[in-house]
């Protein structure tokens, strides 16, 4: 046998069926396939070992001497074989192994964290590795198998796999003790002779709508700037203004009465969050599991 020569598993597997049967006919209609299409395929598998395993006569089908130590040796192969595809079907079939996901800091903060806990009840076999940037982040460069990424306008086209997790309102709050003091909004309007605690530019306007389509714009005195939807939830809980922010993040905070919903006819647009997973990767069954949980549980409580 060329040393550089493979042996077909196929022809391993027809050997083994024909001795384990007692012949090829026996074989064969085990297989389903044609007497002489396993007798040939053994026939090939001896002129590439360059050796007679079996001595076939009309009455007769012994195996040789090197025949028998090669049937024990192949039929452990086969079952070394067949535990090897075994442990790729589970793989596949049911959740099991790590999980890495990459979310920005409000995302796994607010969205994701108090998810895991019913994840890891459910499906004890995954593991999930949860990786806490507002970086973007390649995922199929840096090995990722999920993205969670909140956005106001649609996120590019891109190979990756899309599945809406949430669309929220961005509502207005404020603490309880700001609006004893400074009064509470009636009317948007109303915004301009308060402090405002705002996520860009000190000079942006603040773009309401209310659920007829009205819009109204209007520039509150903004007393600070923050890019961090933590520093805004925070302000806006000690008094210093208030706050646009998504109704998630403030949830927590509303049911506490550690802050009040301003204006609750009237939003500044919805914030959308997405998950996203490689064509590959997002088949696996932990995968497909961990995006089905966090789809599943994403509502918002008053």
């Amino acid at each position: 046998m060329d040393g550089e020569n493979v042996l077909n598993l196929n022809d391993l597997r027809n050997f083994v069926r024909a001795v384990d049967s007692g012949g090829f006919a026996a074989a064969a209609r085990l297989i389903g396939s044609p007497k002489s299409t396993v007798s040939k395929r053994v026939a090939e598998l001896e002129a590439d070992l360059g050796a007679r395993l079996i001595h076939r006569t009309s009455r007769s089908f012994t195996l040789t001497e090197v025949g028998q130590e090669f049937y024990e040796h192949a039929k452990a192969s086969l079952i070394e074989a067949d535990a090897a595809e075994e442990v790729v079907r589970r793989r596949l079939a049911e959740p099991i192994g790590k999980v890495r996901i990459t979310a920005s800091v409000p995302v796994a903060q607010f969205l994701i964290a108090e998810r895991l806990p019913a994840l890891i009840e459910a499906y004890p076999r995954i593991y999930v590795d949860l990786h806490v940037t507002d970086r973007f982040v390649d995922i199929i460069h840096e090995g990722f198998d999920i993205a969670i990424r909140s956005h106001i306008t649609p996120l590019p086209d891109s190979t990756l796999m899309q599945r809406r997790m949430s669309v929220e309102p961005i509502i207005l709050v404020a603490s309880p003790a700001y609006l004893a003091q400074r009064g509470l909004p009636q009317y948007p309007i109303d915004l301009a002779n308060h402090a405002g605690i705002d996520s860009g530019s000190a000079s942006a306007l603040w773009s309401l709508r209310n659920e007829s389509g009205q819009q109204v714009q209007i520039a509150p005195r903004t007393c600070l700037s923050a890019n961090e939807a933590g520093v805004l939830l925070q302000t806006a809980k000690a008094g210093l203004g208030i706050a646009r922010l998504p109704e998630s993040i403030a949830a927590p905070s509303l049911r506490q009465n550690e802050l009040i919903h301003v204006l609750p006819g009237w939003t500044e647009g919805a914030i959308t969050t997405t998950i996203l997973t490689p064509h590959r990767r997002g088949q696996l069954p932990a995968v497909k599991a961990v995006v089905g949980i966090l789809t599943k549980a994403v509502s918002v409580m008053p």
